[in-house]
């Protein structure tokens, strides 16, 4: 018996040797002969990753409409590559763009499991000496995922009595909150173990989560409760937040904490292991108006979820052989507010102001690690064009879209304040309303047009953002 585990030990031992070599190999080819820069993108439900990411590639490829990309004079091609992780699905590019444009455009299926693309670029290297020297090869590994998995990141420290003391706190007044509560309190969580109790418990707290995120609510964490995949109806999927107590073994509240501990042992921790610990840029976009529109409560909501989701970042800048070794470290967050479009120009910086004012506990954890931060408000598809729209005399600063039914409105939003502490402060105290705005949304569909040859679809500051994100790489 001993002599076969010990065997298994070191056949393991020297696979994993094995690896690392092969790991460290990998490394040093890539930042000496052909750097990768892996970049994250992630959001809450609604944010825009999709639409983010076909966006920003369409213009990689075709730099018509990127003047602020300041090396895209370098570029001497762009082009689409077989993506290094043969276990993980492409992110569908082409179908995506295809839904995005053309005479009948629509919105593309939101972000639902890890994906993955690979843009290289042929650089010619740039200075004086520049023209004798051959291209250089930069990859552009994106990694797509879903916003809602990353705020299981910060499950990892918690115990599952910290973990539900917190949820329960915060439930009463939540959308769905009561019908839980109800389930939870007519349960006998003391008594043994019932496979029927468990699943009610977990069903009627995942239809809580979807209520919460339907009322624009951003904390509806286990992120895989809204996203099982595969997973749905498992037991690592089947437990539920319960009042602290010393429960007897073999009862149904030490099962919930026991399938809690093996949520973050099976679920969260290869999730950063495999993904999120390897990624070295980070995009992280907000859907800023949506929660403004929501209310105090979903604004407050989405301030300290964003502030939890650094917690799970390793931010800074890793020295020249910690690269070398493999260590990964976040060196620069974007921090985006999306949909800029649904406003006229002249509030985005308002817009841009508020996103740094939320985001500044976030903002200042990762600053203080070590990364480079930024905030901008963007729109990776832009729907609308600006009008003017009369009113009581007043000149509105509007924009026009097409609804989904074909239908061109014209919206007047409302007017966001110049200091956000006008929305922040209520927030925080917990206002139940804004009692002197009223902040209007619509849901704009794409618009119809044809792409021109060298030029990617319309949007507001991705070049900028790609500037931020991979400009000093290019």
């Amino acid at each position: 018996m001993t002599g076969k585990g010990s065997a298994v030990g070191i056949t393991d031992l020297a696979e994993d040797i094995g690896r690392s070599i092969e790991g460290l190999g990998s490394s040093v080819s890539e930042a000496l002969f052909e750097p990768v820069i892996r970049l994250g993108v992630t959001g809450l439900s609604r944010a825009g990753k999709t639409v983010f990411i076909t966006s920003l590639v369409a213009n990689l490829l075709d730099r018509g409409r990127m003047p602020a990309l300041t090396g895209a004079g370098r570029i001497r091609a762009a082009y689409l590559k077989p993506q290094p992780d043969d276990t993980v699905p492409r992110f569908d590019y082409e179908h995506h763009l295809a839904c995005m444009t053309g005479p009948a455009p629509a919105w593309p299926e939101g972000t639902r499991a890890v994906s993955e693309l690979r843009l290289s670029f042929r650089l010619q290297p740039s200075g004086m000496l520049g023209a004798l020297y051959k291209p250089r090869t930069v990859h552009l590994d994106i990694v797509d995922y879903p916003g809602e998995w990353l705020l299981d990141l910060g499950l990892i420290e918690k115990s599952f009595e910290d973990w539900s003391a917190g949820v329960l706190d915060r439930l009463p007044g939540r959308p769905g909150s009561d019908a839980f509560l109800q389930t939870l309190d007519e349960i006998d969580l003391y008594a043994r173990f019932s496979e029927t109790a468990a699943k009610a418990l977990a069903e009627s707290f995942t239809e809580h989560l979807i209520a919460a995120r339907e009322a624009g609510f951003s904390d509806c964490s286990p992120g895989r409760f809204l996203l099982p995949g595969e997973m749905a109806g498992s037991p690592v999927l089947t437990f539920a937040p319960i009042p602290p107590a010393s429960y007897p073994r073999d009862s149904l509240g030490r099962e919930m904490e026991r399938r809690f501990d093996a949520y973050k042992r099976e679920v969260v921790k290869p999730f950063f292991r495999d993904h999120f610990a390897r990624i070295d840029r980070q995009v992280v976009l907000v859907d800023v108006l949506g929660a403004i529109h929501a209310g105090p409560a979903a604004l407050e909501d989405l301030r300290q979820s964003m502030a939890a989701i650094l917690t799970a970042f390793r931010p800074g800048v890793p020295g020249f052989l910690l690269t070398l070794l493999g260590a990964k470290r976040v060196e620069r967050i974007l921090f985006a507010a999306t949909k800029a479009d649904h406003l006229h120009h002249i509030q985005h910086a308002k817009l841009t102001a508020i996103t740094e004012a939320l985001l500044r506990e976030a903002k200042d954890r990762a600053s203080f690690a070590g990364a480079e931060t930024a905030a901008m408000s963007l729109a990776s598809l832009r729907t609308t064009t600006e009008d003017i729209i009369p009113h009581s005399g007043e000149d509105l600063p509007a924009v026009r879209g097409r609804l989904a039914d074909g239908r061109s409105v014209a919206l007047y939003p409302g007017e966001l304040p110049a200091d956000p502490a006008e929305l922040l402060t209520p927030a925080r105290d917990g206002a139940e309303e804004w009692l002197d705005a009223d902040f209007g949304l619509m849901n704009f569909a794409p618009a119809p047009g044809v792409l021109r040859p060298g030029e990617g679809p319309p949007h507001i500051r991705i070049d900028r953002a790609a500037e931020f994100l991979i400009g000093d790489k290019l």
